[in-house]
């Protein structure tokens, strides 16, 4: 028998090396500012912004030199919140570290006071980041390294170049004497990749710091034609898939890996995986998702893509609409995401299973991360589907609720958040991003949309404030992969009409 050690896992790996995030407590890390804060009190004239800070790449490769990886409890994100505390302050702007529970893992909120008593608007961005596979990234992921008129850098897409956007719009504003008719709340928050104290816990504990009339965060994707730079379809996102998870879990029988046998839990994993993988579920339009495939099917210069986009809104029988949806994604220049936006989705991202060479184990388990439509198809029928599908695979399928959460209550909190409806277009905030893309984005069409991922925005839509969502650059699909990926980067070109654009966003808040 051989007693050799167990190797170490991937994610233990992971884990292990993304403990040792650079700190240094209260100072700055490499890129970031060492401008010392003015004594609490002092009014600083908005001249003394630095020059770097009125420019979105200078302060996007600032940002990006933080190395904040979350890698599920919070990371380190204090020393990134001092350096933008210390820029905020440098404009004559008051701005407040806020500490949670787990050291140096901190929000920042800024507020620049405004002339009424308006509800105030308030920029939500996360200052925390996904962990890296160094090895597979061609440039440091901490360096902002431009190249090639794109800069490369964990969080360059999601979402420090849209915070760098939120900033230095303001900041130009503020630069030139601007003033505004409501507060302006700028939250950079930590805790939005995975963690325990993120915007609810900040809403839970500090409301009355964060309580405003309308929020904007990351969301609506800015998408180009077939060129990947002509500005096509500018959106903002007024609702977010519904999220959720699944576990599937075989168990066999453990012995001797000397002595194979028929009754695998890796085995019985492997075959529901690989039968879960090949199928989709049904084609769902909503509402909110129709109105977006009409304006991109306006937008689009590809006319057999438009005539595909066309067959489905006016498909009138399930095979017919999903015959439609699959050329549908074939014709995009972006298939993943207009994949992901026809339907749930579920994704694999965890295995776990096994501890030692020579064992082979009883128990296997794959993660099924998966998102809904909400108005679509109902998290407990998109589950009772997935039985019904592995119910010959000998595999568990298990809804993962909260802690002491039965599943039935799972499923009842799920449509909860499924029966939301998506915020309303009827607020200043909304006009200003229409007004603000139509000056910015003149040849491109604007849509309301579905964002297909998940955001923040849960404290304030929960109690009736619109929230939208953009990622204030044209993106093309490479990049658009790129996000929660390997080589994330952004083009320098769209950072800058981006922050073009939020520049205009604002102005429509300006005092005259």
């Amino acid at each position: 028998m051989s007693d050799s050690p167990s190797p170490v896992s991937r994610r233990d790996f992971l884990h292990r090396t993304g403990a040792g995030a650079v700190l240094l407590a209260g100072g700055v890390l490499a890129g970031g500012t060492a401008a010392a804060a003015p004594a609490r009190g002092t009014t600083v004239p908005a001249r003394r912004i630095a020059a770097p800070d009125l420019d979105p790449l200078a302060l996007l490769k600032k940002m990006l030199s933080f190395d904040t990886q979350n890698f599920g409890e919070g990371g380190v994100t204090r020393p990134h919140a001092e350096m933008l505390k210390a820029v905020w302050e440098s404009a004559g702007v008051s701005a407040e570290i806020v500490p949670t529970p787990k050291a140096d893992n901190v929000h920042l909120i800024a507020r620049i006071k405004g002339t009424t008593a308006a509800p105030p608007l308030l920029l939500l961005g996360h200052s925390d980041v996904v962990p890296v596979e160094r090895a597979k990234w061609s440039v440091d992921p901490f360096a902002g390294v431009v190249k090639d008129g794109e800069i490369y850098g964990r969080g360059a897409l999601d979402m420090k170049g849209a915070n760098a956007a939120f900033v230095t719009a303001l900041l130009r504003h503020l630069k030139e004497g601007g003033r505004f008719d409501r507060d302006i709340i700028v939250l950079t928050d930590c805790d939005e990749e995975a963690g325990q104290y993120g915007s609810r816990w900040l809403a839970e504990n500090h409301w009355d710091k964060i309580d405003a009339g309308m929020v904007l965060t990351e969301g609506g994707w800015f998408l180009a034609q077939k060129d990947r730079t002509t500005p096509m379809l500018i959106t903002v996102t007024r609702q977010d898939k519904v999220y959720f998870n699944l576990d599937l879990v075989a168990d066999g029988t453990a012995t001797h890996s000397s002595k194979p046998n028929p009754d695998s839990a890796i085995a019985k994993l492997s075959r529901a995986i690989a039968e879960l993988d090949g199928w989709l579920a049904p084609v769902t339009l909503t509402p909110v998702t129709r109105e977006y495939f009409s304006a991109l099917a306006k937008a689009t210069e590809d006319r057999p893509f438009e005539h595909a986009i066309e067959l489905l809104l006016n498909a009138k029988s399930q095979e017919a609409r999903e015959r439609a949806a699959a050329v549908v994604v074939r014709r995009s220049s972006y298939p993943w995401l207009h994949r992901a936006l026809l339907r749930t989705t579920h994704a694999f991202v965890i295995e776990n299973a096994g501890y030692k060479e020579n064992v082979i184990p009883s128990t296997a388990t794959a993660r099924v991360n998966c998102r809904g439509v909400p108005g679509g198809q109902r998290p407990r029928d998109f589950l009772a589907k997935v039985r019904e599908l592995l119910a010959d695979r000998d595999v568990q399928v298990k809804l993962v609720g909260a802690a002491g959460e039965t599943e039935e209550d799972a499923l009842k909190r799920l449509d909860d958040t499924f029966a939301k409806p998506p915020s309303s277009i009827d607020s200043p905030l909304f006009t200003a991003i229409k007004d603000a893309a139509g000056k910015t984005y003149p040849e491109a069409v604007f849509a309301p949309a579905l964002f297909e991922a998940g955001t923040s925005l849960y404290p304030w839509t929960s109690r009736g404030v619109p929230g939208y969502g953009v990622y204030p650059y044209v993106l093309d699909n490479d990049q658009l992969i790129g996000m929660h990926g390997n080589d994330e980067r952004i083009s320098v070109a769209a950072l800058g009409q981006g922050t073009e654009f939020m520049y205009r966003l604002f102005d429509r808040f300006r005092v005259r």
